[in-house]
């Protein structure tokens, strides 16, 4: 009994030389796994972004842990609301889910009674969204041209990629349209090119080159651009909309988008490869001649039909989209029809090119 009683004795005194000794000699630090480590860089990185997007110094957010009436404090408030203590008490989202990084959504900018504060709601309508847009159409170096560049090289091999990034945008600056007119210079270029070359194979003049060059542009991109745009954008929202809401609503701009990016296609056919091909294989007044210009329309004609269909199908609040592939049929109809009649599609445009410019 006093054996286990002097051995009870010696484990408390060990224990209370263990209690007043250091923390790093009474326990020998442990190495952080690997996962807590990128947990760690992944809270750092966190603080920092916010920071950086609320423009909040290191020093205002440790005055504002302090309880200073700043934007330190309201930052400091933000990321400790989780729990009390330092930042990073509070859950942490898991791996994998949408909440790793801040991002910028409509539902972080609704006040209490769910309505966009005023200064956003200014900043999301249409009128400001088309001023953004003419306001950049003349600043060349603000434009991405190598995107554009790349969206119209995916328009031709992958066009479901192009719409990939429409979500893409929708999802960090809130709306579906481009923000940038590169595509748009950029397709302005494609054809003043194709244009001034469709008036030398047709051996006009200058002035007759510029009158047609004219033409096209305003009135076949810009003014039937337009006009189907309007169109498919009354008919989107009218029919096709899941349910009628302001939040899901097709963008006129967007609509503008969808006609641009399948009037390209439609542009380099007829108007670049086709030009190869009038005066030796399609003018010749023979089934040949007429068979390759038909079936050239038939292609450029069918890619408008598609790209517009893949353009409203990305858009996840809409019905009934394949029904904007039913033009196909009469276009394969009609189609078969040229043939068998032998209306050369190509030498109409051509007789109806050299009469506008008379």
């Amino acid at each position: 009994m006093a054996e286990g009683a002097e051995e009870g004795v010696g484990e408390e005194e060990a224990g209370s030389r263990d209690k007043l000794l250091p923390a790093a000699e009474s326990q020998p630090p442990e190495s952080k796994t690997p996962k807590a480590l990128r947990q760690e860089a992944q809270r750092k990185w966190e603080k920092h972004v916010i920071c950086l997007a609320l423009g909040v110094t290191k020093t205002n957010y440790v005055a504002g842990r302090k309880g200073n009436r700043s934007r330190g404090g309201r930052l400091a408030r933000l990321l400790n609301r989780g729990g009390g203590g330092d930042y990073g008490s509070g859950p942490r989202p898991q791996p994998g889910s949408r909440k790793m990084l801040p991002t910028t959504s409509m539902n972080s900018r609704l006040q209490g009674n769910g309505a966009l504060s005023s200064r956003d709601a200014a900043r999301h309508t249409a009128g400001a969204k088309r001023y953004k847009y003419l306001r950049r159409l003349f600043r060349f170096r603000q434009m991405d041209f190598e995107f554009a560049a790349w969206q119209m090289l995916y328009l031709f091999t992958s066009p479901q990629r192009v719409y990939r990034n429409f979500h893409y945008r929708k999802q960090t600056k809130d709306q579906w349209a481009r923000d940038d007119p590169a595509f748009l210079v950029l397709l302005s270029i494609w054809l003043c090119v194709s244009t001034i070359g469709f008036g030398f194979v047709l051996d006009m003049g200058f002035f007759e080159t510029i009158k047609l060059l004219l033409w096209v542009v305003f009135i076949d991109c810009v003014g039937v651009g337009l006009l189907i745009s309007t169109l498919m954008w009354f008919i989107s929202n009218k029919y096709l909309v899941k349910r009628q809401s302001r939040d899901y609503d097709v963008e006129w701009g967007y609509a503008f988008d969808v006609h641009l990016n399948a009037f390209y296609p439609l542009l380099v056919i007829l108007h670049f490869i086709q030009l190869f091909f009038i005066n030796y294989v399609i003018m010749t007044d023979t089934f040949i001649g007429y068979f390759v210009g038909n079936t050239l329309w038939l292609i450029a004609v069918g890619y408008y039909i598609y790209v517009t269909f893949l353009g409203y199908s990305a858009l996840p609040f809409l019905k009934n989209t394949v029904i904007l592939l039913y033009p196909f049929a009469p276009l394969i109809l009609l189609y078969g029809l040229s043939l068998a009649l032998g209306w050369n599609f190509t030498h109409t445009l051509c007789s109806f090119y050299k009469y506008r410019v008379k």
